[in-house]
């Protein structure tokens, strides 16, 4: 019989006991073992079962349990320790403090999806564990984040496999009540709420769940409220669900309820305003526009508003392909815009401009989220350095006549929270042997430690994951079968001794999950070799709406299925983080084999890296900058195939000739003591060299000293003296835009190189006409370099030109300068004239260039 409610009942707890709910209402327990060595000691079997979820284990602990440990000294002192351990990181100065004033005091983060922790459903994939893993980073160097979401009552969806292997999807309900989470009240006891006007006189009204995330503060909008209507309760039902409008709504309450939430808990709180907003990826950039909206609050105009918010708001795309770009209908944006009330004082006819795609019909244009993003950022970056390339390729349209290295896109390479992700038998080893709590940093190359003693660990790792699959196998099957008792087969699948490779992420096409099924019988004579076997673990979700990731999934579960691979290649159904900590470090091989280069970052293989795991990988992502044949193998790209058929074959047979002339035999190559002493080599430069670079705090302090500080310090200048440099900025692009169909180079000559030798000086004089700016709003410039048969210049040097005077007639003014040529071989130049005004971050910004020819 099914309840018409459910609801979570909270535990009693001893108040001798009281530090375990302070420690478990700070999501900090989620990274922090000694914290979770704390709770495990209660009774370890129910905390298993409970998910390690410090408030439903409590929930389940046997009263008598608790009351016995209410009267055990020892544990009550070891539970305050670890609560006053808490308060001490949460209040001591950490490594941000140490800027002092010369740092923006908070930073807004936003992200449509959080993945933190399994408690938490709120995440689909990379881009949700990435944003979880940035917050904990954060709290640990002190940064000031506080962050916004949504509250998604459903989660993504939980994933299981028919028995003909194709996904289903199921939506199970989250009692925040349950969570850890609590709802942000006022001091009357009031729900805080945000409400948003939409078309037709309607409302949508959420409430704000609080989350602490260590020392960050997440702010969950949550629209399952009485007050709005069935239809509107259900705009945060799911992450990623719905049609076009459901998810526009999605988005309205993210970027303009976020801002609002934000207010309102620093109102409540006293917090500090944020002074940058750092939107992660598009879904967010509505933010902007209630930003905008208040600045004409306080007398603003929109373009004035528009440079300061710029100023401030960071931009980080993640995504490689323009079909990962939100974009709605421009019809069903302008009816949500031109209602007054949703953002007063911002006109559609200002705002609709924002999303149009460079070079479509602006009174068509689909309305898209990234372009908008843009627009409203002053600072972006994408998450790789060669994403970042991409990035610059991909949304170079925005700014053109300009070469893709100066689109003002730069990059910073995504991380991975170690101490959420390294298991813990990896950290007991750390501390025991080489004496340090901190294994992303320990020196794992000192002789203290035993190439035995680490292979044993990694061996118990891979036997536990073999142990957790075999158990997700036989629920998946009870689950299918009614009940019924799992085969005796699904007990003998995977082997703790063979090799063992992970391949687990979400299923677009790109990602390519059946490239290792090209040639099954070669495929499959690599799993059953009799002397040297290998298995493969793969877990993945398809997006519900994407079909042909769904018949990805059902061909690798149907080949898995074959009587003579099953115990040898299996697909865990539901992968999530709990999956995802035993499988990391489980696996010996991380595979990944997207199309190049359609992998923004990748960070599940840095996140087995840690666990001293070999990556064999495509040149993509961040291995394309990290690679190295001390931390495991590159997959050679066919990027000359004629079709992606002749691509996928060549790219499938490189990977069987890597599994089978070098990775199986290395792994294989033991001692007479068992152990492979080249491999496990490889594992500890993989621990000592690469994991390092893999961090979230070193991804974290980039942000800090290349973006965060940077749009402080430039939001800082833009405001200053009543925002008068947001005024004056405005006034200069309105300006320049009007003249500069009238900019033109006129004429160039050179002199001084009869017999051009390397040291020489190539002397320039340019005439450049101005129409109606001045030199001051201008800087000419030569662009030099190695001319190429592409009818390019390559790496260009810029060289400015100073005007000498305007010719007699007032006509065009005169520029000299020159070039000192110093290399060899074929040489090019060009004079290009650019809008120049001290508060532009790079000479792409407006758009707007002239050159010569």
């Amino acid at each position: 019989m099914k309840p018409i409610r459910k609801f979570t009942v909270r535990a009693v707890v001893p108040a001798a006991l009281a530090p375990l709910e302070e420690l478990a209402a700070n999501l900090r327990w989620s990274w922090h073992e000694p914290t979770r060595r704390l709770f495990e000691h209660v009774d370890p079997a129910v905390w298993a079962d409970s998910g390690r979820d410090p408030i439903a284990f409590l929930g389940e602990v046997a009263p008598w349990r608790l009351e016995e440990l209410a009267a055990d000294d020892d544990y009550v002192a070891w539970a305050n320790r670890e609560l006053a351990e808490l308060r001490e990181y949460l209040e001591q100065p950490r490594w941000y403090q140490g800027f002092g004033d010369d740092a923006p005091a908070s930073i807004a983060y936003f992200s449509p999806e959080f993945g933190i922790a399994e408690v938490l459903p709120q995440y689909s994939g990379g881009l949700g564990i990435l944003a979880g893993d940035h917050l904990k980073a954060a709290s640990d160097l002190g940064v000031p984040i506080l962050a916004v979401g949504l509250f998604y009552a459903s989660g993504y969806f939980a994933q299981s496999i028919s028995p003909d292997g194709w996904q289903q999807e199921r939506y199970p309900a989250q009692d925040p009540d349950g969570l850890p989470l609590s709802l942000v009240r006022r001091p009357d006891g009031t729900a805080v709420q945000v409400v948003l006007s939409l078309p037709d006189g309607r409302a949508l009204v959420a409430r704000v769940w609080r989350a602490q995330v260590g020392r960050v503060t997440l702010l969950l909008l949550d629209s399952d409220v009485p007050a709005n209507a069935d239809e509107l309760r259900r705009v945060t039902d799911r992450l990623y669900g719905g049609g076009g409008e459901h998810r526009l709504q999605q988005e309205l309450l993210l970027g303009i309820g976020g801002v609002r939430a934000i207010n309102a808990w620093v109102e409540l709180t006293g917090a500090a305003e944020p002074e940058v907003f750092h939107m992660n990826e598009g879904h967010a950039g509505f933010l902007g526009l209630e930003r905008i909206s208040s600045l004409i609050g306080e007398g603003m105009v929109f373009g004035d508003a528009l440079q300061l918010v710029r100023a401030s708001t960071i931009f980080t795309t993640h995504t490689p392909v323009p079909a990962g770009i939100d974009r709605f209908e421009r019809d069903l944006v302008a009816a949500y815009l031109q209602n007054p009330d949703l953002l007063p004082g911002v006109k559609a006819a200002d705002a609709l401009p924002l999303g149009v795609e460079p070079g479509a019909d602006p009174a068509t244009s689909a309305f898209n989220m990234a372009m908008m993003g843009l627009r409203l950022a002053q600072h972006a970056n994408g998450v790789s350095k060669l994403h970042g390339e991409v990035s610059r390729r991909m949304f170079g349209a925005l700014w053109p006549g300009f070469d893709a290295d100066e689109v003002p896109i730069t990059s910073v390479t995504n991380g991975v929270h170690s101490p959420t992700w390294v298991a813990p038998a990896l950290l007991e080893l750390s501390e025991r042997v080489l004496g340090t709590a901190d294994p992303e940093h320990a020196d794992w190359l000192s002789d203290a430690l035993d190439d035995a003693e680490l292979w044993s660990v990694k061996r118990g790792l891979r036997a536990r994951l073999v142990e957790d699959a075999r158990r997700r196998l036989q629920d998946s099957w009870s689950s299918q079968h009614s009940g019924a008792t799992a085969p005796d087969w699904i007990g003998g699948v995977l082997d703790p001794d063979v090799l063992t490779i992970g391949f687990a992420r979400r299923v677009p096409t790109y990602k390519r999950l059946t490239l290792m099924l090209q040639d099954p019988e070669r495929f499959a004579a690599i799993l059953t070799d009799p002397d040297r076997p290998v298995q493969f673990v793969v877990a993945g979700k398809s997006h519900p709406a994407d079909d042909e990731g769904k018949r990805l999934i059902q061909r690798l579960v149907q080949f898995s299925q074959r009587p003579e691979l099953r115990d040898r290649i299996v697909f865990l159904p539901d992968y999530d983080i709990g999956m995802a900590s035993v499988l990391y470090p489980g696996c010996d091989v991380w595979l990944n084999n997207p199309l190049r280069p359609l992998e923004a970052c990748g960070t599940s293989g840095m996140k087995a890296a840690m666990n001293a795991a070999l990556n064999l990988s495509i040149l993509d992502g961040w291995w394309a900058e990290y690679a190295s044949e001390q931390s495991g193998w590159v997959i050679p790209s066919a990027d000359q195939a004629t079709d992606a058929a002749e691509r996928d074959a060549l790219e499938a047979t490189a990977l069987y000739e890597l599994l089978e002339h070098e990775i199986v035999p290395r792994y294989y190559d033991r001692s007479e003591h068992g152990v492979p002493h080249e491999w496990v080599r490889m594992l500890r430069h993989t621990l000592a060299d690469l994991a390092p670079e893999l961090g979230a705090d070193r991804m974290v302090r980039e942000y800090v000293d290349r973006l965060y500080r940077h749009a402080w310090q430039h939001g800082v200048a833009v405001g200053a003296d009543h925002a008068r440099g947001a005024r004056d900025l405005a006034a200069f692009g309105a300006r320049v835009r009007a003249a500069w169909p009238g900019v033109s180079v006129v004429h160039v000559e050179s002199g001084g190189v009869d017999s051009p030798h390397v040291g020489d000086e190539l002397r320039l004089r340019a005439r450049v006409e101005l129409g109606d700016l001045t030199p001051d709003d201008v800087l000419v410039e030569v662009v030099s370099g190695r001319s190429t048969a592409e009818e390019t210049i390559a790496s260009p040097r810029l060289t400015p030109l100073e005007p000498t005077g305007r010719t007699q007639d007032g006509g065009p003014v005169e520029y000299e300068g020159s070039v000192t040529l110093d290399r060899a071989g074929a040489f090019g130049y060009t004079v290009r004239v650019i809008p120049s005004h001290p508060l532009l971050l790079s000479a792409a910004e407006l758009g707007l260039v002239a050159t010569a020819g």
